[in-house]
């Protein structure tokens, strides 16, 4: 299953790693096989990894081919054999067989359109060090939780509210909305969540912050329901069998 956490301070003061181990902690259930941190100054990062593909070589964080890209992922991409095939022609060398690591040189070839390159459930954090840009995304359909707060000069995020709730920063106050919709429509829509300090990203959605603290959430990814099963309104009413066509 595997799980998250991250804090990046846009004062440049040093990230508490206590407190960063403790939010890793936190989610251990979701990865009972090992941990790994990344910390560089105002940026710290960590993962909890349930190993399955790589298990040798797949620890985590990972890194680019100058370690100046460094990515912390929860999920699996299922074409990042392709996905690799295609990045080697490019230039790009890989030191790991693992799913993860493909991100990363998938991040340096496109940016931030590289989750429209991944096919897969997945969440993901990449600290950029050139750009001083920390980067998040959320799969398509929302498989993988990714969970932010923005407090003052920082930006916590991870894969659960025990996590995030750690930090003495993050409000534990209820947002209204969340307590009405849930009422309403038993779910709490997205970016919602049922802390105002707490939000959801979006499925299909990338989030890119910057030094300055700077927030910029972008949609990838939305349904194209162009192709979509043409039924009339006798045969959806029907409780027979529609029989699937081509179009």
């Amino acid at each position: 299953m595997c799980g998250i956490v991250g804090i990046v301070r846009s004062d440049g003061a040093q990230v508490n790693r206590d407190l960063v181990g403790r939010m890793c902690e936190a989610i251990r259930h979701r990865g009972p096989d090992e941990d790994g941190f990344y910390f560089n100054g105002a940026t710290g990062m960590g993962m909890r990894r349930l190993s399955i593909i790589d298990l040798a070589g797949g620890q985590q964080p990972m890194h680019n081919e100058d370690k100046t890209v460094w990515i912390v992922f929860n999920g699996e991409i299922y074409n990042y054999l392709e996905l690799r095939e295609k990045l080697e022609r490019l230039g790009h060398r890989f030191y790991t067989n693992s799913d993860t690591e493909a991100i990363v040189h998938a991040y340096e070839a496109y940016g931030a359109d590289c989750p429209k390159h991944l096919r897969g459930m997945f969440a993901f954090a990449i600290w950029d060090e050139k750009k001083g840009e920390l980067f998040l995304a959320r799969d398509r359909v929302g498989k993988k939780p990714l969970l932010y707060a923005q407090v003052g000069n920082q930006l916590i995020f991870g894969s659960e509210f025990s996590a995030l709730l750690l930090h003495p920063d993050v409000s534990r106050e209820i947002e209204p909305q969340a307590l009405h919709a849930y009422l309403s429509f038993m779910c709490v829509p997205a970016p919602l969540t049922a802390y105002k300090a707490i939000k959801k990203l979006e499925p299909g959605h990338s989030l890119r912050w910057n030094g300055k603290g700077e927030i910029k959430i972008e949609r990838y990814w939305q349904p194209d329901f162009s192709k979509k099963l043409k039924v009339s309104e006798e045969e959806a009413g029907s409780a027979r069998r529609i029989p699937f066509r081509r179009h």
